[in-house]
């Protein structure tokens, strides 16, 4: 969040009571199961996660890639049930807080809960994009797309990182975000390397022209290009 606006003493101190407590989450373990009841809610401090709802033939959908600094589990604050599945993609820390924090926050912070609601908002709207993508562009595009989508969040985290980063997904995990076979997958990648986008090299992907792979995978970042002149005034 102070990536977005200047945090007060008061937001920072409210957002560290969140972190108070640390929980090792190993990778391939599952930390909420969907239709699971569960008063937890999560912060990621360290790996990579995903989200993901198992359909009725069995197959997975992945619907996000969880990075540093994400907020887990938000929907169990508002439903009984789990509306789907956290799981790590690596060895991951979180901070589990109970969701009746929230309240607190809301009631003393209203600039840290509009910032939540930003936060979702543009989860919703990436969400979205990808809802679109695999209805209406072909299999290349969905790749590149997410292969910029996930640079971009990594760089957030970690500004060292400017057009080489580490993949940390197999190709059946971006097939199961993409909606296609892992071979497929990498056909898609091959073709992209192929056209002189990107190379690839012990598990890490160059992009050589970010600018052309942008417009061939129609990206847009959704954490730019934000308005927040409306967020309300921080409390002291």
């Amino acid at each position: 969040m102070s990536g977005l606006v200047d945090l007060t003493e008061g937001e920072r101190e409210a957002l560290d009571k969140l972190e108070d407590r640390q929980r090792n989450v190993r990778r391939g373990a599952v930390l909420l199961r969907e239709k699971e009841a569960s008063n937890e809610l999560f912060i990621l401090r360290k790996g990579l996660m995903m989200s993901y709802v198992l359909l009725a033939d069995g197959s997975r959908q992945i619907l996000r890639f969880l990075f540093p600094g994400d907020m887990l589990g938000v929907s169990s604050a508002v439903y009984q049930e789990a509306s789907e599945t956290l799981a790590a993609l690596s060895d991951c820390v979180v901070s589990p807080f109970d969701r009746a924090a929230l309240s607190g926050i809301m009631r003393d912070h209203p600039r840290l809960s509009a910032l939540i609601l930003v936060y979702c908002q543009i989860e919703r709207v990436a969400l979205t994009d990808r809802l679109a993508a695999l209805g209406r562009t072909s299999a290349k595009v969905r790749v590149a797309a997410l292969l910029l989508e996930l640079r971009n969040r990594l760089r957030a985290t970690d500004t060292s990182i400017a057009n080489v980063f580490a993949l940390g997904l197999t190709q059946e995990e971006i097939g199961d975000a993409t909606g296609l076979t892992a071979v497929h997958v990498n056909r898609m990648l091959r073709q992209i390397e192929e056209d002189g986008l990107i190379s690839r090299e012990a598990g890490r992907v160059t992009l050589i022209d970010e600018r052309a792979l942008a417009r061939a995978a129609n990206y847009v970042d959704r954490y730019q290009g934000l308005d927040l002149s409306w967020l309300p005034a921080p409390r002291s």
